[in-house]
């Protein structure tokens, strides 16, 4: 657009005076001067509200000793060297060492994955890792490594703009390359036929000569024809190639994420809009998302008797409610806390460990004096994969080794139980298949089961450390419980909507089937339940690429599943032609973020590194958010859409006039210099009227607006 005005600015000079010659082409100039700079603008505000975002997250204030002085820095202002004082529930700022600690606990799920906190040792474990938490205790450490250097920057290294362009991107680039390939065509032709046509003298002037005779017009008169018809053929080109479309669709998606904040909705990558308005399939975790991630006791099944009324707990026989607060309170890396004056006490540790502990109290668990009434001697830390973990204790000479885990999992290793007059009975077939029918029935009801039991060691028959790293087959049932996390209110409603939209939600897990299918059903996402329909990620992950591909259009509760898994499943949508969004929350999420169309993190429980890898920020953790967002993007996407609808009439109708006027009446139907204001009316005004047109509220009652093209 730039030659072109050059071009005709330097033809108009020369025809008239030099103050006559450049006004036209100044107001296009400037014209396109605005243009860039209303690009800039926005994606200024865009990227400054996104860092504004991050900011606020790591200007944490804190103090140091830097140079044997003590001085107040922001978190990210921490350098290698530096001594930092930790203390209950501060973040830990950067990687360092442990050279002070009194009984200090971590919290490494956001880092490592690993559930629970870790107990940090002077001479065993003194190494503390950037993002993670102080659970309990106070120590001091040495800074060793900050920024990108640490654990956590290392993992957030992860590029977040892949190479594979979003489907919305695809299918405007494709739009854009196949219109300029005809109007460049459609115009060369036409210039062509007029130079032809001036050379052999076939084009008049108005008392009806030749413009051209060979010998007779000077080369100045001809050049001057020829710039004037390439001029004219340049124009024509850039009025109908969509150059604007990249401005239209900028104003539209600036427009949208604005109003997207005020819904709780941060948009860090803006291509993103436009897919999330095609998505056809989102991946949703249940845990925080779907559910309030407020877990709590509600069923247990303690010497042999089912109790769903927490306030029985208390009828519970001396022997095994001691053995159950000795368990709750040292196999445990939570803690509880009683502040003077204050009737509740504040409970420490993951979800499910606060659960656990407030039951403790129920059951009359004074938790200082239960954990100084033994000594722990050996940890074995809960594993994930295994779904176990546990401790040994010493109480003199004899040793009690208590075990926390998956319901399943710890009943296949009882052998005997309490029942309700402390006496210990045999588990035989018809007692064991009382307690499957109860963990059985509890995950029907939407809990997630776990179980406690012990063994007790005499003086002669102490566990070695070998015995310990696994789960032994002869322990002592102690209880059942069932922990319950409440659907969020809305979340039933909303996956409603998503389904009459057309949009599939597919909640991924890593509970137990039965427990993720009764959670899937209360919250209205599973109706019958199938084969194909309900999947667990170790069933998915040994299907073919091709079986793959068939079920995962199918599965709308994937159980059981650890982030590899969730990766395949995303992979397979892709594969098959869906526009994917995925939500995460932790470190290991932040590869299927990246992978999927559209990342969608949490703001309140998403991890650093999650929110990093993300497309958009669900600021309120809330299902509802999500769909708010799909019905913005769908907007924005029929706002682009009628856009281009509109230039393509304006692009077809003018190259018609302009070739059939140069070919058959061999005449200029336009200057090059109004083709381009046509060109800059067309391209700002038309973008700046659906920029803000409201809301569609029509457009969830249908379909998805868009498909993945390839």
């Amino acid at each position: 657009m730039l030659l072109a005005t050059v071009i005709n600015s330097l033809l108009r000079i020369k025809r008239k005076a030099i103050h006559d010659g450049w006004y036209v082409e100044a107001c296009i100039f400037l014209a396109t001067v605005l243009n860039i700079i209303v690009r800039a603008i926005t994606e200024y505000r865009q990227s400054r509200q996104s860092a504004k975002f991050s900011e606020e997250k790591r200007n944490v204030h804190l103090e140091v000793i830097r140079g044997g002085r003590r001085v107040s820095v922001f978190t990210h202002d921490i350098v290698v060297g530096d001594i930092v004082p930790l203390k209950n529930g501060c973040q830990v700022p950067a990687d360092g060492v442990l050279f002070v600690e009194n009984s200090l606990k971590i919290d490494e799920q956001e880092i490592t994955g690993s559930h629970g906190t870790v107990q940090k040792d002077l001479l065993k474990d003194p190494f503390l890792l950037s993002g993670s938490k102080v659970i309990e205790g106070i120590g001091t450490m040495l800074v060793t490594s900050v920024g990108i250097n640490t654990e956590l920057g290392s993992k957030m290294e992860i590029p977040h703009e892949t190479d594979e362009e979003k489907p919305f991107q695809v299918y405007l680039k494709w739009l854009a390359i196949s219109a300029s390939y005809l109007v460049v065509w459609f115009a060369s032709i036409a210039c062509i036929v007029q130079l032809c046509r001036y050379f052999y003298g076939e084009s008049k002037n108005k008392d009806g000569t030749p413009m051209f005779i060979l010998g007779k017009t000077t080369a100045g008169e001809a050049a001057e024809f020829v710039i004037k018809s390439l001029s004219f053929g340049i124009a024509t080109i850039i009025v109908a190639v969509p150059v604007g479309l990249s401005i239209a669709v900028l104003l539209n998606v600036a427009n949208t994420t604005r109003k997207m904040m005020t819904d709780n909705a941060l948009v860090q990558t803006l291509s993103s809009c436009e897919t999330m308005g095609s998505v056809r399939t989102i991946l949703c975790h249940k845990t925080g998302v779907l559910t309030l991630n407020e877990m709590s006791v509600v069923d247990v099944c303690a010497g042999g008797i089912r109790m769903q009324d927490m306030d029985n707990v208390l009828q519970l026989p001396p022997l095994l409610k001691e053995l159950l607060i000795e368990g709750i309170a040292q196999n445990t890396n939570g803690s509880v806390v009683f502040e003077t004056g204050v009737v509740e006490p504040e409970v420490y540790g993951s979800q499910t460990e606060q659960a656990i502990l407030i039951w403790g109290n129920k059951l009359g668990m004074k938790f200082d004096d239960a954990r100084s009434a033994s000594v722990v001697h050996h940890t074995i830390p809960f594993n994930p994969n295994k779904k176990y973990g546990g401790v040994e204790l010493r109480l003199g000479t004899r040793s009690h080794v208590h075990w926390k885990g998956s319901a399943k999992i710890i009943l296949s290793s009882c052998v005997s139980y309490l029942d309700g007059a402390d006496n210990l009975r045999d588990i035989d077939e018809q007692q064991r298949k009382v307690f499957e029918e109860t963990i059985e029935n509890m995950c029907k009801g939407r809990m997630r089961c776990a179980a406690l039991a012990y063994r007790r060691y005499e003086p002669g028959s102490l566990p070695t450390i070998d015995e310990l790293s696994r789960l032994p087959q002869n322990l002592v049932l102690l209880a059942i419980i069932g922990i319950k996390d409440p659907c969020r209110p809305g979340a039933k409603d909303a996956i409603q909507l998503c389904n009459s939209a057309g949009v599939k939600v597919c909640m991924v897990t890593d509970d137990d089937v039965l427990t993720a299918q009764a959670i899937a059903m209360d919250c209205g996402i599973l109706g019958a339940i199938s084969e194909n329909n309900v999947r667990t990620g170790a069933q998915f992950r040994e299907l073919s690429d091709e079986d793959r591909e068939q079920i995962a259009e199918k599965i709308l509760v994937y159980a059981q599943a650890s982030p590899s898994d969730n990766l395949l499943l995303v992979k397979a949508l892709k594969r098959k032609g869906k526009v994917v969004a995925a939500t995460g929350m932790g470190i290991h999420d932040t590869v299927t973020l990246s992978e999927a169309d559209v990342g969608l993190a949490m703001g309140i429980g998403g991890t650093a590194a999650a929110k990093e890898n993300s497309d958009i920020i669900i600021l309120d953790d809330n299902f509802v958010t999500i769909l708010k967002v799909i019905q913005w993007c769908r907007s924005l996407y029929t706002n682009i859409q009628r856009y281009v609808l509109f230039r393509l009439t304006v692009t077809v109708s003018t190259v018609a006039i302009c070739v059939v006027e140069v070919v058959v009446y061999d005449a200029f139907p336009l200057f090059a210099v109004q083709l381009l204001l046509l060109n800059l009316i067309v391209d700002i005004f038309g973008a700046l009227a659906l920029a803000y047109r409201p809301t569609a509220q029509h457009l969830m009652g249908k379909p998805p607006v868009g498909i993945r093209y390839t």
